[in-house]
């Protein structure tokens, strides 16, 4: 018989985190997926898509070296997938120290916690496209320099290169997914693009709100979350593990993501929208652009779905939600 892989999902409450389980579920892995207490754990996600008792929640601390090691030598993985650590960029400019430590310092124990296993453990880590900074029309690569531009990209890129180093240094399986904007509908209100779609539902049922956003020249590419984590799994399946980018390589402004969504209802966004500097971050990247052309190359890895195709798949979500829970 051929034994069980063992996955040890770190932060199993995210979006990400709950598709990468039903990912690892279908290839017949034995699931563990942590949170800082697991009584109190967001089981969302995971509840969606109906492997909530399918996948086991334990209590860890990123930030505490003990309990990342206690969980190891625990729970036994053969892959590590790091997905935990503060996800929002507009937070971190309000707790730029609690963003530091769970995402860096909580990188670097886990980074430490494997390597006193002295066991094969892979490890993934989930990276950000924010490290880049503004790529202006250039589309990012793998060998683009990082210019973070908040403390949420700052530590990230910290954890980017830890991970890196110990590749190098200890001769690590561990690689990072630098990722570009993926939704999905387990995505948080607090996220922009469920914020807009969910409004635009509303108001095609008669609400009068007004929607307020911020910077509306922003440009992102965004891709749908269900296909970035195929390729996390991806990663750890190489035998010469490398940093790669994951993005969908089209790029569009908050604008046109707006104007498409409430286009889906029927609406002109124009009647419905206005711009609040309130909710303006003090630094903001202009231009996000990503080449996925190493992931292709190296792993075949490709989506079906880029912005077009997200915005229409979140609107229909958003959609069906409205009609099973009226006033939702």
């Amino acid at each position: 018989m051929t034994e069980v892989k063992r996955a040890l999902i770190l932060g199993i409450g995210g979006q990400d985190a709950a598709y990468l389980s039903r990912v690892l579920l279908s290839k017949g892995y034995a699931v563990v997926g942590t949170s800082r207490d697991a009584t109190l754990a967001n089981r969302v996600g995971l509840r969606a898509l109906g492997i909530e008792g399918a996948v086991q929640i334990v209590s860890m601390a990123p930030t505490d070296f003990r309990s990342v090691l206690q969980t190891l030598r625990r729970h036994q993985p053969d892959e590590v997938y790091h997905l935990a650590g503060q996800t929002s960029v507009g937070l971190s400019f309000e707790q730029p120290v609690e963003t530091i430590e769970s995402i860096a310092v909580g990188t670097l124990n886990v980074l430490e916690a494997i390597r006193f296993e002295e066991r094969p453990i892979r490890l993934y880590h989930a990276g950000s496209s924010e490290c880049f900074g503004d790529t202006g029309d250039t589309p990012a690569t793998e060998a683009t320099p990082f210019r973070p531009r908040s403390p949420y990209a700052v530590a990230k890129a910290c954890a980017h290169n830890l991970v890196s180093n110990y590749r190098e240094a200890y001769r690590m399986h561990a690689c990072t997914g630098i990722l570009f904007n993926h939704e999905s509908p387990l995505r948080p209100d607090r996220f922009v693009t469920q914020k807009i779609v969910r409004a635009a539902a509303r108001i095609a049922t008669h609400s009068t709100e007004t929607l307020r956003l911020g910077n509306l020249d922003i440009h992102r590419d965004w891709g749908w979350a269900p296909e970035y984590v195929e390729v996390m799994w991806q990663m750890l399946q190489d035998p010469h593990p490398e940093d790669l980018v994951v993005a969908t390589g089209r790029t569009v402004s908050l604008q046109y993501f707006v104007e498409r969504a409430f286009a889906n209802f029927g609406l002109d966004w124009r009647k419905h929208v206005s711009s609040d500097e309130s909710l303006m971050r003090p630094s903001d990247i202009r231009y996000g652009a990503g080449n996925p052309s190493r992931a292709r190359e190296k792993l075949g890895w490709h989506f079906t779905r880029d912005v077009d195709g997200v915005v229409d798949a979140l609107c229909a979500s958003a959609r069906d939600t409205a009609k099973a829970c009226p006033g939702h």
